[in-house]
């Protein structure tokens, strides 16, 4: 007996046999050949079962050179049965598949014999339990190669996990580096640093909080803002805080009490920390988590800076009288009336006059300027119609518009606003001066009126750009056309910033002109005294560098802000916003 493998070329092998001596065995002979083409093993396969009483009977169905070939065993009858190996959908294409393994042959060599029935259901049983054997020897060959894959897969799980504990702790030995580091830097900054959270608590503090208001770090840390700071710094402060839990960035000055008593100026700005959400119902909105605090003391500067408007304005006060009598004196030599001036010194005495004239105009302005900053100017606001304003306005520049070949054009909707009317119309004269200076001969200057509300909106409908300061958007030069600009082309965007403020109610006022236009980076340094987009084209034109800072005073004196919108060989507009009355706040918010 033995077992015969059908390899998968055709060939086999005897892997093992059982026999009796002194008959010769098989096994360990090779079989080169293909003895078991593809249709004898499909045969095979399906249950093909051989019983052969005698091989050299004309009826054996066996050929004759492999009869020649069994001779020198001394084969007499033989016995074939399959063993047939069902492979599963995971091994074969099909669901079940029977697949040819082998054969289990009982050779009769002492003489021909008549296989029985029980000899032939006995081989069949012992083909079945070989066919089991295999079956499950391949199932734990199959479960020791999963049992080794995934104990390398857990292997080289465990790997990683442990490279990415150790790369965490580097990481973590590295943030406390760094802030330890941060921490370092921040205590030695003479700067009040902290964070404050939505909540207002502060979550983080520099040092510095206990050299100026006595408290450490780790006592205030955790605790309100209004229990650290006093209560009337806290009701300064307040409004600027909820503006940056808002959203908005801002910057602001404003007075701290120390701890010695002593009170100082300071400048705060407060930073919104924004995060995007990328879970929940709404992926990707914007939510503020807390500001970041920066507080400097300016008490040297603000003193550096009184020192130097007290001595401007000492000066400014000494040249007016003998100014003021040297212009007066200058216009009655033009008369003629103190004798006849030749044309060269009648040139000379106009350049003279000219000259004389802005600097009346500048001691003027200085003198102004100084007395808003100080405090000096009181605002006597009362209701007025915003049409009546911009017609005084108009009207007061009209005569030297048409010396410069231009008209004023105005447009207003009725509304009235609080405010001091000498000074706005002192505002928009001085920027309708400019409009005039700058612009081409022969067009016209735009002066505009319109209300609009300042409306709190959800954190997720921030801008992508919070740090402007403004209450409304820049306008899109982009979308501007290089044609004579119309009132509209340089209308703002409206949409606001997030404000957890009640609406504000504001009139809106533009002066449009088609000039020259403005880098965008001066946009904001044209509001500081003396700075001026050309200096020399100024003087040309007689500038002298204070009319917007008047006019930025005056308008924050208003609770407003003012703000240009440009560009180069366009325009410029110019805007400002002051708060309406409460009788024409209420329509309009009614109508939001």
């Amino acid at each position: 007996m033995l077992i015969y493998q059908v390899l998968p070329d055709g060939t086999g092998k005897t892997i093992s046999e059982a026999v009796l001596t002194p008959y010769l065995p098989i096994l360990g002979m090779p079989f080169p050949e293909e003895v078991f083409p593809q249709a004898y093993q499909a045969l095979y396969a399906q249950g093909r079962v051989r019983a052969i009483a005698d091989v050299r009977a004309p009826d054996s169905g066996l050929s004759d050179c492999l009869v020649t070939f069994i001779e020198q065993w001394d084969i007499q009858s033989k016995m074939i049965v399959p063993i047939v190996h069902l492979l599963t959908s995971s091994e074969a294409e099909s669901p079940v598949h029977k697949h040819l393994w082998g054969l289990l042959i009982v050779h009769q060599c002492r003489s021909p014999r008549q296989w029985s029935a029980f000899e032939l259901d006995l081989m069949q049983q012992l083909a079945g339990q070989l066919s089991l054997a295999l079956s499950q020897g391949q199932l734990l060959e199959y479960l020791e190669d999963r049992v080794n894959l995934r104990t390398a897969e857990l292997t080289q799980a465990n790997l990683a996990l442990q490279q990415e504990i150790q790369d965490r702790k580097q990481v973590a030995k590295a943030l406390s580096q760094s802030e330890a580091q941060l921490r370092l830097i921040t205590n030695n900054l003479p700067v009040l640093i902290a964070y404050v959270d939505r909540h207002q608590r502060y979550r983080f503090n520099n040092q510095v909080y206990e050299q100026w208001l006595g408290q450490s770090p780790a006592e205030i840390d955790g605790q309100s803002v209004k229990t650290v700071i006093s209560t009337a710094d806290y009701n300064k402060t307040r409004p600027y805080i909820e503006m940056a839990l808002a959203g908005e960035q801002v910057s602001y000055e404003s007075e701290l009490a120390f701890k010695d008593g002593t009170v100082h100026a300071v400048s705060v700005s407060y930073i919104p920390h924004i995060e995007r959400d990328e879970s929940g119902d709404a992926p990707g909105a914007a939510h503020v988590k807390g500001f970041f605090s920066l507080m400097s003391d300016i008490s040297d500067r603000k003193a550096i800076e009184r020192m130097k408007d007290e001595l401007i304005a000492v000066v400014s006060h000494e040249l007016r009288t003998p100014l003021t009598s040297i212009h007066t004196s200058l216009k009655l030599m033009a008369t003629g009336r103190l004798g006849h001036l030749s044309e060269d010194g009648k040139q000379m005495l106009e350049v003279v006059d000219e000259n004389t004239d802005r600097l009346v105009r500048l001691v003027n302005n200085v003198l102004d300027l100084q007395r808003i900053e100080a405090g000096e100017v009181t605002m006597d606001a009362r209701e007025c119609e915003v049409g009546e304003l911009i017609a005084e306005a108009a009207e007061a520049m009209q005569s030297i518009a048409q010396q410069h070949n231009m008209v004023i054009k105005t447009q207003a909707v009725p509304l009235s606003v609080w405010a001091d009317s000498d000074y706005i119309i002192q505002a928009l004269t001085n920027l309708l001066g400019n409009a005039i200076k700058f612009s081409t001969p022969g067009n016209a200057i735009h002066l505009q009126v319109c209300p609009y509300m300042i409306k709190p909106v959800l954190p997720q409908n921030l801008p992508r750009h919070v740090a402007d300061k403004l209450s409304v958007d820049k306008l899109s030069v982009d979308k501007w056309s290089a044609d004579k600009l119309s009132a509209d082309k340089l209308r703002p965007s409206l949409e606001p910033q997030t404000a957890r403020r009640k609406p504000r109610a504001m009139a809106l006022f533009s002066v449009q002109d088609d000039g020259q236009g403005i880098p965008t980076d001066k946009l904001n340094s044209i509001f500081e005294r003396f700075q001026q987009v050309d200096s020399s084209d100024s003087r040309r034109k007689g500038g002298t560098g204070l009319g917007l800072t008047i006019c930025r005073k005056i308008v924050e004196q208003h609770s407003g802000r003012i703000w240009a919108e440009s560009k180069m060989g366009v325009g410029s507009c110019f805007y400002f916003t002051i708060p309406l009355s409460p009788s024409a706040t209420e329509p309009i918010e009614q109508n939001q």
